[in-house]
């Protein structure tokens, strides 16, 4: 299991989103994506997505001017 790092700053809705969706469709199952963005939308968005492909997701840090998420890719596909 590998880890790939995401680095979405500065990137407003909906490209965060959009930018991860195309990083986990590169990923093997099992693998996690480390997703750093400074949307507040984020928040909403990368969750949302995360809820349509079936995989797993948490905010690993949460500040006024950045959010984490750690997300690990399912077996099933997007």
């Amino acid at each position: 299991m590998t880890t790939t790092k995401l680095d979405l700053a500065g990137l407003k809705c909906p490209l965060p989103a959009l930018k991860t969706r195309k990083a986990l469709k590169m990923l093997p199952p099992g693998d996690r994506l480390e997703v750093l963005c400074t949307d507040p939308l984020s928040v909403i968005d990368i969750p949302n997505l995360i809820r349509e492909t079936g995989d797993k997701v948490e905010i690993t840090e949460r500040s006024p001017s950045r959010i984490v998420f750690l997300i690990e890719k399912a077996n099933g596909t997007i």
